[in-house]
Formats: C-alpha cells, structure tokens, sequence
C-alpha cells in the first residue's frame, strides 16, 4: 500500500464494524464445521473447525530463520494485533487480511493426534519443534479448544524439543505439562512485549492479555524453573520508540526475571501493511508522514534507524541487568539460542 494514498478500507474491512453473525462457508474450507459462541469473549466470532491432513511444516527460507520445523493449531488470531504479519495468509483461505482475520479463526481440531502420529512416523529425526510463530497458539480460542495440552503431551512422550512463543497468558494452565516434557528434552519459553504503555497496548492489541499480565506470567514461569526470554517487538516509530518507553518496558522486562531480550522493530508485509496504515491513518494522522518516509522502501524500516534503535535498547538493557540470550545455551528451560526473525512475529 502507498502511505501517501491513504483511504478508508471497505466496509466489510472496517476495524470496528462487527462481523455477520452466520458467514458463509470459504470456498477454500470444504467441509470445515461452522461454529459461533453465544459469549462475550467471542462475539462477532466464526470457527471453522477442520480436519488436517498434516501439523507438523517444514519452514521455508533455509537459513534465515533459527528453526525448521513448526506447528500451527490456529490459522488467524483473536489477539486482533492490528500489525500482525500474518494477516496476508488469510487471503490463501478466500478471506481477508483484516476483519476476517481477527474474527475468522480456523482450528484444526485434530491436531493433537496428529503430532502424535507425525513423530512417531520412521522418517522423523527429532528435530526441534517451533510453535507461536504464524499465529499465537494460547490466543483465547485455545482456552475452548484446548489443542496445546495434547500437543505438549505428545512432544513430552517422544521427548522432542520444542520453543513456544507467545503472549497468552494461558500458557500458565500448561505449565505442569511444560514441566514434565523440560524434564527430558529442552523446552524453551519467550513472551512478545513490546511496550508496557496499556493505552496503547488497547489500541494495537485489543484480543491480548496486558503487557503486566504478560510478565507477570514471565515471574510465573521463572519461578518454576524455567528461564524465559522476551521479544519485544515490535517497537512502534512515533508510538514506542522513545526512550522513555524504551526505559519503562525494559524495567519491566527485568523486574520480571526474564534472561534475555532482543528487539525488533514494527515491520509491515503485504496485508498488515494495509491494515495498519488504515488504523494509523484514523488514530494517527500526523504519523502519516513519518511512517511514508520510514516504509518507502517497504516492509523494513532503514537499516540506519533500526542500528539506532537496538542500540538504544541494548544500553537500556544493561542498566537494567539484562542481556541477550546466548547461542548454544542448553540449560533446562532456556530460552530460544536466538530470537525468531521478524518475518515469524505474528505476535508481534
């Protein structure tokens, strides 16, 4: 999308229009099993609830992300980050990287026998498993469906390691299972945080528990033994990229007892690129022209700002006694040897 051809996105995209209350079924989710909820939690929401044929994909891009193996439960989120990554993935199911994608969730109901059956297939190797990197796995839909316990206990059994990214505070109902699969094979843990502001944190993140519930959730897991790394991501020009927020979010972080953090900055793909230039056009105009300049040259902000920023971060990082987590640390519980890439931060 042109930032300097901003307009108002059609109706049915709208961020604040309510969805229909009976969809039709996508074209491209045959035989998928229509459900809504009569509670709060979920009004305005659609569950296309699905067999899958596999859960278990390999990650495409080689060597430029820290991992090759993932599970995804969720496609689209009720976290409704309006920045999300993720979004364009939507339109591969005949739905909308805006609207549809907050409130038009599909859930592969199977997914835990799936796993299962994938690792105990011959031609699997063991090979570590990510989870949290397309859409966030502990979104609210999980607290119904309860995909995660099955899939941990699976990983547990076959002690295949895996790393869980997320901003679900739900994570904590798991943590026995996490427990008993990081007594025989290397769990890793990160929380996405990108600020502590909570009037923003509503604007941007509306589907998601706070900021302090995040790393209050961070002492949780902290306290169980495990050592917990956060992303904070991502950073927001004009929102969150000033000193004092960076101050405050790292001294959060800290207090938390997080190991480790890594920054990334807010990027902008096809799709989120769309939705958050409509959002930030309504609730900040007079960023327009900043994020124009920013964003030119697409999804990534300047290499220049991006070196300022993380050495911004990294000096308020050491006054706070925090530090990034290191390559090849195999502790019990550590957190991921890097950080996703910032084309993986669909919490983000």
């Amino acid at each position: 999308m042109r930032w300097d051809h901003l307009s108002a996105p059609p109706d049915e995209e709208r961020p604040d229009r309510a969805a229909p209350a009976t969809p039709p079924l996508p074209l491209a989710l045959p035989g998928a099993v229509t459900r809504t909820f009569d509670t709060p939690d979920f009004a305005g929401m659609t569950f296309y609830e699905v067999q899958a044929k596999s859960i278990i994909n390999r990650v495409p891009g080689g060597s430029q992300v820290p991992f090759s193996w993932t599970i995804n439960p969720y496609r689209g989120c009720t976290h409704a980050c309006v920045y999300c990554f993720a979004r364009n993935s939507h339109t591969y199911l005949d739905l909308d990287a805006g609207a549809d994608f907050d409130r038009k969730v599909i859930v592969k109901v199977n997914a835990g026998e799936l796993v299962r059956r994938e690792l105990a297939a011959p031609r699997w190797r063991g090979a570590p498993i990510a989870m949290g990197t397309n859409v966030d796995c502990y979104q609210r839909a999980e607290g119904r469906y309860r995909l995660l316990p099955p899939i941990i206990t699976a990983l547990r059994d076959f002690a295949n390691p895996f790393s869980i990214l997320t901003k679900g505070t739900l994570i904590l109902r798991d943590l026995p299972l996490l427990r008993q699969a990081a007594e025989v094979t290397r769990v890793s843990l990160s929380f996405s945080v990108g600020f502590v502001d909570e009037a923003l944190w509503r604007a941007v993140e509306p589907g998601t528990p706070s900021p302090r519930r995040r790393l209050d959730a961070v002492r949780r897991l902290t306290d169980a033994g495990f050592e917990v790394g956060v992303l904070m991501a991502p950073i927001l020009p004009g929102l969150s990229d000033d000193d004092a927020s960076i101050d405050a979010t790292l001294a959060a972080i800290a207090a938390a007892g997080a190991t480790g953090v890594t920054p990334l900055a807010l990027h902008l793909r096809p799709g989120a690129r769309q939705w958050y230039a409509h959002w930030l056009g309504r609730e900040f105009p007079h960023l327009v022209p900043r994020y124009r300049e920013l964003y030119r040259s697409g999804a990534y902000p300047p290499q220049a700002y991006q070196r300022e920023l993380t050495a911004r971060v990294r000096i308020a990082a050491r006054r706070h006694g925090l530090h990034r987590s290191e390559p090849g640390d195999t502790r019990r519980g550590s957190a991921p040897p890097s950080a996703p890439a910032p084309e993986q931060l669909a919490l983000l």
